[in-house]
């Protein structure tokens, strides 16, 4: 058993994740709070004692950037109050698609966001289904890569269906539509997409059998939902004869909510990483939670356990 006394904190938008992590790992979450000031500014506070303690701080960076300064100043917060470890669980690893300069005069978001976390005093990351695998290696300290497809694939499994197709939206997410497809025992179908703009789509085409198949879509997020609806659309009139999604993280922005809702996808299945937001409609959401994953992993890293038998792929 680990020396030093484990302690669960939660940023505000991570807070329900947290408290179903927390609860499978056997314990409660640590007393904490935010101060917020009129011009918007806020101050998080540890409202018990940490000194020497191994500190788990959950919070997922998505949109607005608050998150992610909220996460940073709980980090330098724990430092300032002598935590033995801090360690700061991010279900969803936001500016993850700013991985590289993709083009002229742009900057590397991933990796500004790692020297954040790193000069706010942060010891260990734990995250699940990086956009880019290679963000690793922007770290200079230990960073936990976990993965979805541990719920994902016995939930696949679970529905028996026949003449099942794994997709890949894009020639991207090819590698891990295969490792899915491989687990699974069924053949993949990638679709190749010609962007026009971020966020745009102007193309998208598909390499494999489709007609008479029930083909399953994998992604690692749901942003805006137009490539998701435009490969699924286009599945059924080739002749499927369902489409479903299953994507890690609901990032869900502008219209994508509409988007599913209109579109021929019969069932869109995510996890918790990132909360949907509440009075859309969501019939065809199933969210499967990851809290399970995340204490497992949380336990065997403060008990020094090996933790590789939990990366399926």
């Amino acid at each position: 058993m680990g020396y030093h006394k484990l302690k669960i904190f939660a940023c505000r938008e991570s807070h329900d994740l947290a408290t179903r992590i927390a609860a499978a790992y056997g314990t409660e979450l640590g007393n904490s709070s935010v101060l917020m000031f009129s011009d918007g500014e806020f101050q998080p506070a540890y409202n018990e004692s940490i000194r020497g303690c191994t500190v788990f701080i959950v919070q997922s960076t998505f949109p607005p950037t608050d998150n992610l300064m909220e996460l940073l100043l709980m980090i330098d917060a724990a430092r300032r109050a002598s935590a033995h470890k801090i360690i700061a669980v991010m279900p969803y690893f936001g500016w993850a698609r700013q991985d590289r300069k993709d083009r002229p005069r742009v900057s590397i978001g991933a990796k500004l966001v790692a020297n954040l976390l790193r000069a706010a005093g942060v010891d260990r990351i734990m995250t699940m289904d990086l956009h880019a695998d290679q963000i690793q290696a922007f770290f200079d300290i230990p960073v936990d890569h976990l993965y979805a497809s541990g719920i994902f694939v016995p939930y696949i499994k679970s529905l028996a269906i026949e003449n099942l197709s794994i997709a890949a939206p894009d020639m991207g997410g090819a590698k891990r539509a295969h490792a899915y497809s491989q687990f699974v025992g069924v053949p993949m179908i990638i679709g190749h997409k010609q962007r026009e703009k971020p966020n745009v789509v102007g193309s998208l085409t598909a390499i494999g059998d489709i007609e008479g198949r029930n083909i399953i879509i994998l992604d690692d997020m749901i942003d805006t939902a137009g490539t998701l609806t435009l490969a699924a659309n286009m599945f059924m009139d080739k002749g499927a004869k369902s489409v479903r999604a299953v994507a890690t993280h609901a990032v869900m922005s502008g219209p994508a909510y509409d988007r599913i809702n209109a579109s021929a996808l019969s069932e869109v299945i995510v996890t918790d990483t990132i909360p949907l937001k509440q009075g859309e409609d969501l019939e065809k959401f199933t969210v499967l939670s990851v809290a399970d994953i995340f204490a497992d992993v949380m336990e065997r890293v403060y008990n020094y356990k090996e933790i590789s038998s939990r990366f399926i792929f």
